[in-house]
């Protein structure tokens, strides 16, 4: 009796073996992807994001094409000026959409079922960095298409030059770049936050009001306009300068929206790793 006694505690006490199952990183991939397109959120704002596009970058092909014959002769306007006409307000949207990507996951409680699954919280950074991006680029890649269709007809013999990739290819693949940036860098500040509305704020903030702080500095002479100078480096200014042709400028802007996301996720990382969820 007391044997058999003895072998029951013994069994109840010993320790349960440790698994050493470890997710796939494509199923986190395909998991992280679950999360994002079972939300009716990111449908909606996604849809609504690509109607306000198009709707912009038609209003705007109406208005260049209305415009006098002789204005148009000396000032000849490039189509793709108008596809990319919206890119302020799809990076506005794409900031706060990384921002809400992992931030909803903090306010949930959902975050701490996802390092359940997948311990390596750098793996789950990395999955979510790229089904997050991947998603507003594909967003925009169909923006771009839908907008080109819509423009072609309007604007006629005075078209798209897509032989001349300065006038085309290019600017559409810096906008691409530059929502991918932006998303990464909400991402990134919601890492770091963990609050929605403070991630949001830190990424409107420092896409929209930092320009405008830092623009201030210009009108006080000389000796403040390095500090006014600044503002080229930051997301939004990079963007408009690689889109709207760089020329010169086009590797500082280049660097700036490579870095800024870079820094964002790095310091999320870095943060990720020492604190609990």
């Amino acid at each position: 009796m007391t044997t058999t006694t003895d072998s029951r505690a013994a069994a109840r006490t010993a320790p349960a073996p440790s698994s050493t199952y470890r997710l796939g990183f494509g199923r986190l991939l395909r998991s992280e992807a679950l999360k994002l397109f079972t939300l009716r959120s990111t449908w909606w704002s996604l849809g609504i994001t690509v109607l306000l596009a198009v709707g912009i970058a038609l209003v705007v092909g109406l208005a260049t094409q209305s415009l006098p014959d002789e204005f148009r002769e000396q000032v000849p306007l490039n189509p793709v000026t108008a596809v990319v006409s919206p890119l302020q307000l799809t990076m506005l949207v794409a900031g706060i959409f990384g921002a809400m990507a992992i931030t909803g996951e903090y306010s949930t409680g959902m975050i701490r079922s996802t390092f359940a699954a997948e311990p390596r919280r750098g793996a789950v950074l990395l999955a979510k960095t790229i089904v997050v991006a991947a998603t507003l680029v594909a967003t925009t890649v169909v923006t771009s298409l839908i907008a080109i269709v819509v423009l072609t007809p309007i604007y006629g013999s005075n078209g798209f030059a897509w032989d001349d990739a300065e006038l085309t290819w290019i600017p559409l693949a810096y906008s691409l770049l530059a929502i991918a940036s932006v998303t990464l860098l909400g991402l990134g500040a919601g890492f770091i936050i963990r609050n929605g509305a403070g991630a949001i704020g830190a990424t409107v903030g420092l896409l929209f009001v930092a320009p405008l702080i830092l623009s201030i500095f210009a009108a006080f002479g000389e000796s403040w306009r390095w500090i006014a100078d600044l503002a080229q480096y930051l997301p939004y200014n990079a963007a408009g300068t690689l889109v709207n042709g760089a020329g010169d400028d086009a590797l500082p802007a280049l660097i700036a929206l490579v870095a800024w996301p870079a820094a964002a996720l790095l310091g999320g990382w870095a943060l990720l790793r020492t604190r609990d969820a």
